[in-house]
């Protein structure tokens, strides 16, 4: 799997942070069949190792783990089935690790230099948060003294506002709980998490 590639075909990410999920596999199966196969699961969730471990039985999913802050969080992550991590800020310890295990990891960023140190720390691409409040054309405004890297726009995305931020440069954007809201999740509601990951796709297809 090359993270990379499938980020720049699929054009985004599922964000998945909720304080109960009771049925991981159906979940992450409900996405993949959705068309929204990368998935990442926030370590701020309960028990988020057990959870990626029981959804990376879920064929064709890209599982990662998010909100991942240290080494151990790392390990863990990696140990359950994660097959690349993600940071809210720069962690260059878990950047390490992640290297260490031939695992690619999306660094969070926010100024210039920021995203310069995460390209420095071996980030495959870069999470800009919080997207929204920096508007789309700070994507386009990163791009120039940086062309060659590949940003990842993250924080409160939706389906009326994420094809902006793909217009003006990111390789991709986030899904969070406009498709998997924490109260859908807990109650497994699939077929509504399901029509809304396929209304965010439509909304950002180019």
């Amino acid at each position: 799997m090359h993270l990379l590639a499938e980020l720049e075909a699929r054009r985004a990410l599922c964000i998945i942070r909720a304080p109960i999920i009771p049925d991981p596999v159906g979940l992450a199966r409900t996405l993949v069949e959705a068309g929204m196969p990368i998935v990442e699961f926030a370590l701020t969730t309960p028990d988020a190792p057990r959870l990626i471990e029981q959804a990376s039985r879920v064929d064709g999913l890209i599982l990662g783990a998010g909100t991942v802050m240290s080494e151990q969080d790392a390990r863990d992550a990696i140990n359950a089935g994660a097959t690349f991590l993600l940071t809210p800020g720069l962690r260059a310890a878990v950047a390490e690790e992640a290297v260490r295990h031939d695992i690619p990891v999306v660094l969070g960023a926010m100024t210039p230099t920021e995203v310069a140190t995460a390209v420095d720390l071996g980030a495959a691409a870069v999470k800009v948060f919080p997207a929204a409040r920096l508007g789309p054309v700070y994507f386009s405004d990163l791009l120039g003294p940086y062309p060659d890297v590949h940003l990842v726009a993250t924080g409160g995305l939706n389906a009326e506002n994420a094809a902006s931020y793909l217009a003006n440069g990111a390789i991709a954007v986030t899904a969070g709980s406009g498709v998997v809201g924490p109260k859908l999740a807990a109650e497994s509601r699939f077929e509504e998490i399901g029509q809304r990951a396929k209304e965010f796709l439509s909304a950002i297809a180019q």
